[in-house]
């Protein structure tokens, strides 16, 4: 399709699809400049990673697989209904 062709069609848009249409590009533009932009990084252990230990020294996580037990547990525990008198 030839860009006259293109022009063409999106003037005869609506001026809210024209709207749309701009936006569009304009994020396009932006999304394609940050991708030129950026150098692919070289990946990092997943040990190096900063999260990584971030809980290492909070009490309830010594033992991490009973805390998401009892979390669960709490979670999702059927409430009972309450039934309503009118």
């Amino acid at each position: 399709m030839e860009l006259a062709d293109i022009a063409r069609q999106i003037a005869q848009l609506p001026p809210e699809a024209q709207q749309q249409v701009a936006d569009f590009v304009a994020f396009l533009r932006v999304r394609h400049a940050a991708r030129r932009g950026r150098v692919k990084p070289g990946r990092t252990p997943l040990g190096d990673e900063p999260f990584v230990g971030m809980w290492r020294d909070r009490e309830e996580m010594r033992e991490g697989g009973a805390w998401v037990r009892a979390f669960r547990e709490r979670e999702w525990r059927v409430q009972p209904q309450h039934e309503h008198k009118d």
